[in-house]
């Protein structure tokens, strides 16, 4: 549902930040029925995966006060309006700052009452309707010394019900299920009646805007993008310098909690591309930053440790780190020599490389001030598989690919060279230490080359299927397998069509009929792998495609709010644009390691008809040698061919290593990729939202209320009028009625066990569908002034903005000195 170090790809935004733990995208089919394997971890053994904050915690009397916190974001905020569909991360941020957040997250990822805003929050009644009673803190006021109050969350609530089209907003869940809200005994109290009972209540109201914002549609659409007209938290909004690309954040003279321990915060817009530079110049506090500005760091750390200063460094591994004795005595002896032209060309050359030596050594004396804070961000890496149309439409060769991928190996790649645990996700919905996380990945099963086989040719891919004629493709398990997927589809389709709620005894039957038809499914996939074993095996060779795959129909999204701005529809790219960017990405295949070539060649040398020209008794006709498409997997006279779309910036090329994992995978069991690499920009919005790929990797935030914001991620497309399908933020447009049933009666149950089961068993289907597959939590690593404390690398945890600061130093004579 990034993507730091290692592979950071997209994240893509479901929700503010508040509500989705911090910011930076699938289903059983009908055929499928699953059971519910979705065991339970211990809090201890879900603990021993979580990966502990990293940010420097300190007591706030060792905390200085004063000092200007200088903090990289990836630009400036098109919108503070964190409810509007172009609201990013730096939105999200300063809201954190400056408004009020009813609910923060903490350390384990859970939703915990904020007594800067409320004294308590409880469900008071549940009958005839669920109401909500807030009592608010008598000191919170907004900034213009206006108490917050009840008036605000009406505004907020018509603003965001839906019922006014007039508001131009990225989401409404929850506030729809709202049917009124009063005045209570007094100013201080709130309720809020809804509807229809709703679990993830908590998740309303943060962040809180004023009624000056909310109130009516222009200032909401408008008036909140560039301003805020009023603020309620540690922080107030001061200035944002487009020009400078600076927002500056001051403290509150009216916040009534425990005071910021800093004076200001600035949020300066440095590419991620550029942040190794800006620490080096020292003009940066705290960064998100990729692995290799990481490792320069602790490089400088350990000079300073070993008492190498910068210059020493430069000579040691720096930009005289070439530079012999017997070079630097030829230099020297050619600047000072009778060839005054040869001379001055080498003075030249030696003053260069003193001035890049100087330079790099007075970047690595600011390298050494910062540390490195790495935990897991609360976010994952998955594989998107687009259901839609071509090959992936088929559920076998959504699980053939499934089953192709190690997942631990590639979690290990990324995360074990950083000291991080290293487990991939066994959830969609929840990561590990947060109170709905359960292991449901068996649901679809481990890395098996040998069943991925079988699943390819129960779906008739075969070797030589793409050059037989139709009639001749597929094979007879195939064909039955077929048949019996649809009778299931229908079957499934008719339950799910009806009301929706089930009795416990037609439950029964339904799963006694999911067992039969599991049975029969394996009992063909069986025969399926014993033709596929005797089969000469292609296992290792890298083909790029040379066939042309199916025009796709560009769908539109709703309600997107994806990681990049907007979600624009384009047509596919041409056959041919297709085919040039495939070729090329096998050049750059074997160019890096992948030697296809030479693999194919020892591939063919162990095959018992030898090759031609291979030393044999004179007169021996030289066997002939089945061409390459004769041995490709395909069907109906059509190669297996997936289009593998992936970033091509500067800051993706760790996500394009895990790619090129990926590939290697798939060619082990006969799936043939073409990689095709696109800028940065047009990645997310011009083919993972518009539906223009096969496969993709991109990341999704954890949430604290997945009822809630992970069922737009996972809800069964819908066809429009038009013709188009609605997919939500369902980018692998793969869903089932049943998932969408699981999720609304996960957020419809006030009972939080009975909330949380009905997720795992929600995800158990996710899983089973194999739309998405989890790789592994994103790696957080974070550039610190070693003296700045409560931030860093938060997990999943928000920040708490009025503890940060810097760490008091002390005088000679012990007397405290503030930065």
């Amino acid at each position: 549902m990034s993507q730091i170090g290692a592979p950071r790809g997209r994240t893509c935004s479901r929700s503010p930040r508040s509500r989705t733990l911090r910011s930076v995208a699938t289903l059983t089919s009908a055929v499928l029925a699953v059971t519910v394997l979705a065991g339970c971890s211990s809090d201890e053994a879900d603990e021993a995966r979580a990966a502990a904050q990293d940010n420097a915690p300190a007591a706030r009397d060792k905390v200085a006060d004063g000092g200007t916190l200088r903090w990289a974001v990836d630009a400036l905020p098109t919108t503070l309006n964190t409810f509007q569909a172009d609201a990013d991360g730096t939105t999200s941020r300063i809201a954190g700052a400056v408004l009020p957040s009813l609910y923060t997250i903490d350390e384990r990822g859970r939703p915990r009452l904020n007594p800067d805003y409320l004294e308590t929050a409880q469900v008071v009644e549940t009958e005839p309707k669920q109401v909500v009673l807030y009592k608010l803190n008598q000191q919170a006021v907004w900034s213009d010394g206006r108490e917050i109050g009840a008036a605000d969350f009406v505004a907020q609530w018509r603003a965001l019900s839906g019922r006014d089209t007039a508001y131009w907003t990225a989401r409404n869940s929850g506030y729809e299920r709202i049917e009124k809200i009063e005045r209570g005994k007094n100013d201080l109290e709130v309720r809020v009646t809804f509807s229809k009972p709703y679990a993830d209540w908590q998740s309303l109201f943060t962040p809180l805007y004023p009624k000056q914002v909310m109130g009516s549609p222009n200032s909401f659409n408008d008036g909140a993008r560039t301003t805020l007209k009023a603020t309620a938290g540690p922080f107030l909004l001061k200035a944002i310098d487009r020009k400078n690309g600076d927002v500056t954040l001051a403290r509150n003279p009216r916040w009534w909690g425990q005071p910021a321990k800093l004076d200001s915060v600035v949020l300066k817009a440095v590419a991620r591309a550029d942040r190794a530079d800006a620490l080096a110049e020292g003009t940066l506090d705290l960064a998100e930053i990729d692995r290799s500005t990481a490792e320069r760091i602790s490089l400088a750390l350990r000079d300073a440790r070993a008492g190498r200063g910068g210059a020493q460094a430069a000579l040691a591994h720096g930009p005289g780190s070439s530079i012999t004795p017997s070079k630097a005595l030829k230099s020297w002896a050619l600047a000072h020599g009778s060839d005054d032209e040869k001379a001055q060309e080498v003075q030249a050359a030696r003053e260069k490389n003193q001035k890049a030596i100087a330079a790099y050594a007075t970047a690595q004396d600011n390298l050494a001030t910062y540390v490195v804070r790495k935990s897991l961000e609360p976010a994952y890496t998955q594989l998107s598989l687009n259901g839609e149309s071509g090959p992936l439409a088929d559920e076998r060769v959504r699980r053939a690919v499934a089953r192709a991928i190690n997942r631990r190996e590639l979690a290990e790649s990324v995360l074990k060279p950083l000291g991080l645990p290293a487990d991939p996700p066994g959830s969609h919905l929840a990561l590990a230490g947060q109170a709905a996380y359960a292991d449901s990945s068996d649901a679809l099963g481990n890395q098996d080359t040998a069943e991925a086989r079988a699943l390819l040719a129960d779906a008739g891919w075969v070797p030589g299927g793409a050059v037989r004629k139709p009639a001749e493709a597929g094979t007879k398990a195939g064909s039955e397998a077929e048949e019996k997927a649809a009778g299931q589809k229908a079957g499934e389709k008719e339950k799910a069509d009806g009301s929706g709620a089930k009795t416990e005894g037609a439950e029964k039957e339904a799963e006694k009929g999911a067992e039969k038809g599991a049975a029969e499914k394996d009992a063909a996939a069986t025969d399926a792998k014993k033709q596929a074993a005797d089969t000469a095996s292609d296992e290792g060779l890298y083909i790029v495609g040379d066939d042309k795959p199916g025009e796709r129909r560009a769908a539109p999204v709703i309600g997107a709010g994806g990681p990049e701005n907007g979600t624009g529809i384009l047509t596919p790219a041409p056959a041919a644009a297709r085919q040039s960017a495939a070729l090329l990405a096998r050049a750059e295949a074997l160019d890096t390691g992948t030697n296809a070539a030479a693999h194919a060649a020892q591939t063919i040398a162990r095959t018992d008809k030898g090759v031609a020209g291979a030393y044999a008794p004179r007169g021996t006709a030289a066997p002939v040698t089945a061409p390459e498409e004769s041995k490709a997997l395909g069907k109906d006279g059509k190669a297996l061919s997936l289009r593998f779309v992936l970033p091509s910036g500067p800051g993706s090329e760790s996500l394009r290593a895990v790619g090129d994992r990926i590939v290697r995978m798939l060619d082990a069991v006969g799936i043939r990729t073409e990689v095709t690499k696109v800028s940065d920009d047009s990645f997310f919005k011009d083919h993972v939202a518009s539906g223009d790929y096969d496969l993709a990797l991109y990341s999704w935030p954890a949430s604290a209320f997945p009822a809630t914001d992970a069922r737009p991620i996972f809800a069964k497309p819908e066809p429009a009028s038009d013709g188009s399908l609605l997919v939500e933020q369902n980018y692998s447009r793969v869903g089932t009625d049943r998932i969408d049933q699981l999720f609304d009666q996960a957020a419809g149950t006030l009972d939080e066990e009975e909330a949380r089961e009905l997720v795992r068993q929600a995800d158990a289907r996710i899983w089973a569908a194999a739309g998405s597959i989890p790789l592994y939590q994103r790696p957080q690593l974070v550039a610190a002034k070693a003296d700045l404390v409560n931030a860093g690398a938060w997990g999943l945890a928000g920040p708490r903005y009025q503890d940060i600061g810097f760490k008091k130093r002390e005088t000679p004579k012990g007397a405290e000195r503030n930065r």
